[in-house]
């Protein structure tokens, strides 16, 4: 979760817009009682620069970033001449009017301190200039003129600011959070009151009330939320790295259509690639003769993510109520039903408003069995019918119901044709070749085509756009009482090799 935390530094601004200043002054805490030690800082060389954290609003690059004696100096530019709102930003600063530089990070380790948190290590993301600072006793040296005069001198107060203007914490949040450390307060109180001897226990191992602390602060701190809220009211929220891998894990596991193609992430809305048509024919030559003419030609095929999306409701009440983090389970849950949806569209996708299927592409070769059963020589016609490039790097796709039957399958020797795995985790395989279950795959009856067969790395691509966004709004529905959360997925896949792939279709009946 990044962390956003609000100060007043010393910052400077010349006539080019360089703003030069102490992004963290060490030594003394924030408004809340952080603290942040010398050579916790890990940073890139360069850094954006935002306006009031806006990551849609950069306004300039931060070029030099060092620790110092004083605090982690740095020195960027404002890019006046290129983004409007850098202009007024600069202007601002040298009206005084905005006097404050903002770090956003995450933490990696901190320990507790009496009030706040010693923060020894963090990743820097991003610098902000900001409206409102909230480091106590900070201030702005000097602003130099436009005509490059002798610096304006101000000292602006602020130890009247107790709480910083944190875009992460909402209002309720806040009192809840207050809330908590009134909570805390008491336990301490309880915990150095005299203690008479334990029943059960010497007066040194006496553990009743560190059991009823432990008690108390488990059940307060399962209001703890994976999603925070990043504004309240828009909507937005921040994702853990560690859930959001939980996440795509569980949208790749389920999906054997997804394991075996090929993927790529996209920038923009729609893919174009070329695809070869005809191609060069090459022919013999005599010593002196004339080189036969050949020119390739191509085609442009098109693959667009097609949007998926969800959305639940749940009562305030029953978030405050529930023992369990309903916003981390409600997150995982909307993926794993994604990851189902997608599975389903990867097999039998519309390709108009789904990503197209490998079942429902006419581009896909199609043989027919001798009879309405599933027999061996199917199998074999269906292996020998792409060619041997593909057939080496092919896998079989079937539901459970069709390997069922190929289970007890036996060649003219007797021998069962299904090859178990020799290695925990690995697929079984049909005369050869990996097999893998797809639920969405037709049932082996008559007139159905329950198999597909070829190399779906070179003949299925899948194009991801936005890999999961959830979502939280208090805002909608407030009067209610009811908090809307939202996933929504972008996501598509299109058959580019047909000669890949080959389906078996049994016999109608």
């Amino acid at each position: 979760m990044t962390e956003r935390l609000e100060y007043k530094s010393a910052l400077t601004v010349d006539e080019t817009g360089t703003i030069t200043g102490i992004a963290w002054p060490f030594g003394s805490p924030d408004g809340v009682g952080d603290m942040i030690e010398t050579g916790a800082f890990n940073f890139t060389d360069k850094l954006p620069m935002l306006f009031a954290h806006n990551q849609a609003q950069p306004i300039g690059v931060w070029d030099e970033i060092t620790e110092t004696a004083q605090g982690l100096s740095v020195k960027g530019r404002l890019l006046i001449d290129e983004i409007p709102k850098a202009r007024e930003v600069y202007a601002l600063i040298r009206e005084r009017a905005i006097s404050g530089l903002s770090i956003g990070y995450r933490t990696k380790s901190a320990m507790p301190r009496r009030r706040g948190r010693t923060i020894t290590a963090l990743d820097l993301r991003e610098i902000s200039v900001v409206t409102v600072p909230s480091h106590p006793g900070a201030q702005i040296t000097s602003i130099k003129a436009a005509d490059d005069t002798a610096p304006k001198e101000m000292n602006l107060e602020n130890d009247e600011i107790e709480v910083k203007n944190d875009p992460v914490v909402s209002p309720e949040e806040l009192l809840e959070i207050k809330s908590l450390r009134s909570d805390v307060d008491k336990l301490k109180a309880r915990l150095n009151r005299p203690t008479a001897a334990n029943n059960n226990h010497p007066t040194g191992t006496n553990d009743n009330d560190l059991k009823s602390l432990n008690l108390e602060l488990k059940s307060t701190l399962l209001e703890q939320k994976a999603l925070t809220i990043a504004a309240p009211g828009t909507g937005s929220n921040l994702v853990t790295d560690t859930f959001m891998a939980q996440i795509l894990e569980k949208l790749g596991k389920s999906n054997p259509i997804r394991q075996l193609a090929s993927s790529i992430q996209l920038d923009t809305g729609l893919l174009k690639i070329p695809r070869l048509v005809d191609s060069v024919a090459p022919g013999s030559v005599t010593e002196t003769g004339t080189k036969p003419e050949s020119t390739p030609t191509f085609e442009q095929i098109s693959i667009e993510p097609f949007m998926m999306g969800a959305q639940v409701l749940v009562s305030r009440s029953q978030l405050e109520d529930s023992a369990v983090n309903l916003f981390a389970w409600i997150s995982s849950h909307i993926a794993t039903r994604f990851a189902e949806l997608e599975s389903a569209w990867f097999v039998k996708g519309n390709g108009t408003t789904q990503a197209e299927g490998v079942m429902t592409s006419t581009e896909v070769q199609q043989i027919t069995s001798a009879t309405t059963a599933l027999e061996v020589d199917d199998l074999l016609d269906l292996l020998y019918s792409v060619k041997a490039s593909y057939a080496n790097a092919g896998a079989w796709v079937m539901n459970r119901k069709t390997a069922r039957i190929i289970r007890g399958l036996k060649d003219s020797d007797g021998n069962l044709i299904w090859e178990r795995s020799l290695q925990a985790g690995e697929p079984g395989r049909i005369l050869g070749q990996p097999v893998y279950m797809a639920d969405d795959m037709p049932d082996p009856v008559a007139g159905n085509t329950p198999i597909i067969f070829g190399d779906f790395q070179r003949g299925y691509l899948i194009t991801d756009r936005i890999a999961f966004e959830p979502s939280t709004d208090y805002a909608k529905f407030s009067e209610n009482d009811i908090v809307q959360f939202t996933g929504r997925r972008r996501v598509g896949g299109k058959v580019v090799m047909g000669e890949a792939l080959t389906k078996l279709k049994l016999k109608a009946a």
